[in-house]
């Protein structure tokens, strides 16, 4: 058998890389019959036949995602537009929470760098996100600036793409892999968001590691989690932990945080902090549901 890595599934066959070449394989029978899914990523054993491989074997997943659907991902491109459509930022904040909850390391990629008009409000919003440690670039799709950043981060890894449709994700995979043509659309004037035009996870080779470019959303739940673990996804409360009046502070309706002193005095970004209360009571009522 030959071990790879699964790219894409399509039309009930699946395409593997491996030894340098992609392979058009089928399912052994156990895992129809188990009903099993098959994520882009999952590292597969392989049985070469007369016309199509087989997959014979699953290796357990390090890590995956369900909403883009793909496996053992090393890092996230979260792919926000500077303009056109405006960046969501509370999306934003959910990837983040998706990801490194997940055990992936994000990446901000901040498209069409050559539409965006300097404004000391954003550009105080995008240097809160880079004091936080998050990687940030800033790129132009049109005219390349910006991804000498990208390419290098990209080598060895499996890199999944993740951001709101009319971000430019698909543009920035034509440009970050050679002879790539995959369908872009602009952004609805009427709905002021990107219309989708990536209808399946795929992974790409580029730059010596595997890319997916991923369908694009605009809504994301949160990962199931215990509300005292929300604050540890927001990395400017760390400094402030136990400085509360009370040891079980939520950093919510509590009196004495030292959290909403911070907010209040303009240490901890005020639209981050009003979208931890927000997720807070998402966290809070998946909790009484389940």
């Amino acid at each position: 058998m030959i071990e790879g890595i699964l790219l894409k599934g399509y039309g009930g066959f699946y395409y593997v890389l491996a030894e340098d070449r992609v392979w058009e394989c089928s399912l052994r029978g156990r895992f129809r019959v188990r009903d099993q899914d098959f994520f882009p990523g999952d590292r597969v054993a392989i049985l070469p036949g007369r016309k199509v491989a087989t997959i014979e074997k699953v290796e357990s997943r390090r890590n995956s995602l369900v909403r883009p659907s793909v496996a053992n991902v090393d890092q996230a491109l979260l792919v926000f537009a500077m303009v056109s459509p405006q960046p969501d930022l509370n999306l934003l904040d959910r990837l983040l929470i998706q990801v490194i909850g997940a055990g992936i390391k994000p990446f901000l990629v901040l498209t069409k760098f050559d539409l965006w008009r300097p404004a000391r409000e954003e550009e105080a919003v995008w240097q809160a996100y880079a004091r936080l440690g998050y990687l940030l670039a800033r790129v132009s799709n049109k005219t390349g600036e910006g991804l000498d950043r990208v390419r290098p981060v990209l080598r060895g890894r499996i890199t999944v793409l993740a951001g709101p449709s009319g971000a430019g994700k698909s543009s920035l995979t034509n440009l970050l892999v050679p002879g790539m043509e995959l369908k872009t659309g602009d952004v609805s004037r009427k709905l002021k968001r990107g219309r989708h035009t990536t209808r399946h996870v795929e992974l790409f080779e580029c730059e010596g590691g595997l890319v997916a470019d991923t369908p694009g959303f605009s809504a994301l739940d949160l990962p199931a989690m215990k509300r005292e673990e929300l604050a540890g996804f927001f990395p400017e409360m760390d400094p402030y932990r136990g400085l509360c009046r009370f040891k079980s502070c939520l950093h919510d309706r509590e009196p004495e945080c030292a959290v909403k002193r911070a907010v209040a005095a303009g240490d901890i970004l005020a639209p981050r902090y009003d979208h931890y209360r927000q997720f807070l009571q998402e966290v809070i009522a998946a909790e009484r549901r389940y």
